[in-house]
């Protein structure tokens, strides 16, 4: 019951991670960004499905930019030939954080495009992402950084975008053995960790992974451990500012206990009891119950 109470509580958290907006972005603009292969009657399906604003601005993001970034990181067949999905990023007010949402989205989960998103420096956003079928969304975050730069007319480094898309691909390859609220649990934790602390060698990046898995009942296979071990290097030798990292994570603590107080915080937590409830039932059915003659 720990495991599972302490992995929502982590999603929820990464869900609710504040930050603070571009100076030069603007409250309620919006951009949208278009996978080049759509057809036109997919481009209008997915701008009505999106409540589009007639004047918003719009670009469009290539499968040859998807293997930008990708290639090395999941199979070309993975990647595909052509890029479909598409989102709207609607600039949100200062201290807003990310509310990101998704349709028909089936390898990346809203939560790892947030935690992605964080690490490239995209902030106080209200984002959607979606396609006219089902695809597995590695369009997408390359469209968002692109929109997000000509939104707050703020360049993010290549190392950064890159770093966000192996953080966004190792999460979603991690999630297969245990879980996609775990993995992003996981991943939010140990920058948590960093930002606190950050580690100064291989040895002390290690231990950090190991202790925060096994805060969270995770437990990693070798090839797991080297690989994170390899992103949060990559991550700790970028510019990132890790104090704002870590006041982005206590605000987020903050938010997250306003939200535990609330109504709609107190129906969720009792959601999950009821759940709880209903499985100790059905174990205690089970073994209560007449053996079959």
């Amino acid at each position: 019951m720990k495991k599972m109470f302490t992995g929502w509580l982590a999603v929820i958290m990464v869900l609710m991670f504040p930050a603070f907006a571009a100076a030069d972005a603007a409250e309620g603009d919006v951009i949208i960004t278009l996978g080049e292969n759509l057809t036109e009657a997919q481009k209008q399906q997915v701008l009505n499905e999106m409540n589009a604003p007639q004047n918003a601005q719009t670009i469009t993001v290539s499968n040859a930019e998807e293997h930008k970034y990708l290639d090395g990181l999941i199979p070309k067949a993975q990647i595909g030939t052509k890029a479909i999905s598409s989102s709207m990023i609607t600039i949100g007010a200062e201290g807003s954080g990310l509310d990101v949402e998704t349709h028909n989205i089936t390898w990346v989960t809203k939560e790892m495009y947030t935690n992605a998103l964080i690490t490239a420096g995209v902030k106080d956003a209200k984002i959607y992402i979606t396609a006219p079928f089902p695809v597995s969304g590695t369009a997408a975050l390359t469209g968002l950084m692109k929109a997000y730069e000509i939104s707050s007319d703020k360049v993010i480094p290549e190392d950064v975008k890159k770093v966000a898309n192996e953080e966004m691909v190792k999460t979603a390859q991690l999630a297969k053995s245990i879980g996609n609220e775990q993995a992003v649990a996981l991943l939010a934790k140990i920058k948590e960790e960093i930002a606190k602390n950050p580690p100064q060698t291989d040895a002390d990046m290690r231990a950090l992974i190991e202790r925060v898995a096994k805060d969270l009942g995770i437990t990693l296979t070798p090839d797991e451990m080297n690989s994170l071990i390899s992103l949060f290097n990559k991550m700790k030798n970028l510019n990132i500012d890790w104090n704002e990292v870590n006041d982005q994570l206590n605000k987020a603590k903050e938010k997250l206990s306003a939200f535990l107080q609330s109504e709609e915080g107190k129906t969720f937590i009792q959601n999950i009891i009821d759940i709880l409830k209903e499985i100790w039932q059905a174990i205690k059915s089970a073994f209560t119950s007449e053996p079959q003659k």
